[in-house]
């Protein structure tokens, strides 16, 4: 096999940096396409009730002191990533504040997907956190317990331990999974 040339190289290279260099502009939120309230309710009342009909989150739901609907996370990358989505935090059925999910993340990953995220906040301390902080960084303050599918089966309302639990839900496109790890959650005030 004959050794690449620089010019294979550079025509290899070109589009990669290309995207690299778009791919902030792409991932910024814009706050011209922010989600109005009625918006934002209505994708957490269709995701509240198709979470509620799985058999797993059932004793999340019972035990939760509150729950934090992210319908729609919207993920993308080449190298640089980024996601981004808007959701509520309810108290049963009340909703307590709207809040946005914000990340970046660098390394080998390629594709884009869209998924929902649905946090459960299991004790009175990790929901104060969250109410009180300016924006929450998933990392700092109380800790997280991402949940796959098969975790979720498994879980008793004995087995409930942890202060807040995350699963995803509603996966589409060619990514892994969503990435919690360097996400800031904000409160914000839709239109």
């Amino acid at each position: 096999m004959p050794a690449p040339t620089r010019r294979a190289l550079a025509t290899g290279l070109l589009p990669a940096a290309a995207a690299l260099l778009a791919a902030p502009a792409l991932l910024r939120p814009r706050p011209a396409q922010a989600a109005t309230a009625a918006e934002i309710n209505a994708e957490v009342n269709a995701a509240l009730v198709s979470l509620r009909q799985r058999e797993e989150t059932r004793n999340l739901f019972r035990q939760a002191r509150a729950t934090l609907i992210f319908p729609r996370i919207v993920q993308g990358g080449f190298i640089v990533g980024g996601q981004y989505g808007e959701g509520a935090a309810l108290r049963g059925d009340s909703i307590q504040g709207y809040y946005n999910i914000a990340g970046a993340s660098f390394g080998l990953l390629i594709g884009a997907q869209a998924a929902g995220l649905a946090m459960f906040f299991m004790t009175d301390e990790a929901l104060a956190a969250l109410m009180r902080a300016d924006g929450w960084e998933i990392g700092t303050g109380p800790s997280v317990v991402v949940l796959d599918r098969g975790d979720q089966v498994n879980f008793t309302a004995t087995t409930l331990r942890e202060a807040v639990y995350a699963i995803t839900f509603n996966q589409q496109g060619l990514m892994a999974s969503i990435s919690l790890n360097g996400t800031k959650i904000t409160r914000i005030n839709p239109g």
